[in-house]
């Protein structure tokens, strides 16, 4: 019986007249991504670039998801041709390659993700749950239509690169990392400087005058909501490891150091 894939984040794009808010997953646990995907987010990341992940964990997030109207996206930690034919065909039909400064390097991650003769893509749909083993008829020759490529701008040469590596055929989106182009910039850790701030507007103007989606990292709210007036499409507003740590912090505030200052009170 025939199967039908779900939309890719180009088509989630290109449908939705605002902005998609999205979750960072990187826990690597499939219990927490499940939790994630029924939050109401529009997508998450599953990311093997900064996370425990290998392809078991990241299959295992896959399936976690796949019941819910999230649309997932995996980062893979390099653009790195033998990792992309895996993740895609653990049934990634998102992908983004991080680190992309050029259109040379953008080009060869669209290569790598396009069967021949488009690009260099490995054949092994048959045994790969991307096809639902050859359940999804026409999948190799409609392989492109299923699936998306997203690239990261994170350097300040890849900002000064934006619009050529937008306009790169088979590149569907960008994403501007701030935290690496802040490093690239030599403000290592200061995301919300100006002049880190101003770099992140050049990029997502580069990738619209192009007519590409365009995305970014933003957990700060205002800053984000500053990002989305500026253009960008899809913004990953925060991320499960954050939400634990600053929620258990905020336990602890509440019940232990409260606590002990009254105790301290009561001493006196």
């Amino acid at each position: 019986m025939p199967l039908q894939l779900k939309p890719t984040l180009r088509e989630r794009l290109s449908a939705s007249d605002r902005a998609l808010f999205g979750g960072w997953i990187c826990s690597g646990s499939p219990v927490v991504a499940e939790i994630m995907a029924g939050s109401g987010l529009d997508w998450v990341l599953i990311d093997m670039e900064h996370a425990p992940n290998g392809l078991e964990s990241v299959l295992a997030q896959l399936y976690a998801v796949s019941g819910y109207p999230v649309t997932p996206v995996v980062r893979v930690p390099a653009a790195d041709d033998v990792v992309l034919k895996q993740v895609l065909d653990l049934g990634a039909q998102t992908v983004l390659v991080p680190m992309v400064s050029t259109p040379e390097q953008a080009r060869a991650v669209v290569q790598a993700t396009q069967y021949p003769p488009a690009g260099r893509r490995g054949v092994g749909s048959a045994l790969a749950r991307s096809a639902r083993w050859n359940r999804v008829e026409g999948y190799l020759q409609d392989a492109s239509q299923h699936v998306s490529v997203i690239v990261q701008v994170e350097t300040s040469e890849g900002v000064q690169n934006a619009r050529a590596i937008a306009e790169t055929p088979g590149i569907d989106a960008v994403f501007v990392g701030p935290s690496d182009l802040a490093a690239s910039m030599g403000l290592l850790g200061q995301q919300s400087h100006p002049d880190v701030v101003g770099s992140v507007r050049d990029a997502l103007a580069a990738a619209l005058a192009a007519d590409k989606p365009v995305g970014v990292n933003a957990f700060d709210p205002t800053v984000a909501r500053g990002y989305v007036e500026a253009g960008a499409q899809f913004v990953l507003v925060g991320a499960d490891v954050g939400l634990v740590a600053r929620g258990s912090e905020a336990l602890a505030t509440d019940f232990i150091t409260a606590d002990r200052e009254e105790q301290e009170r009561a001493s006196y």
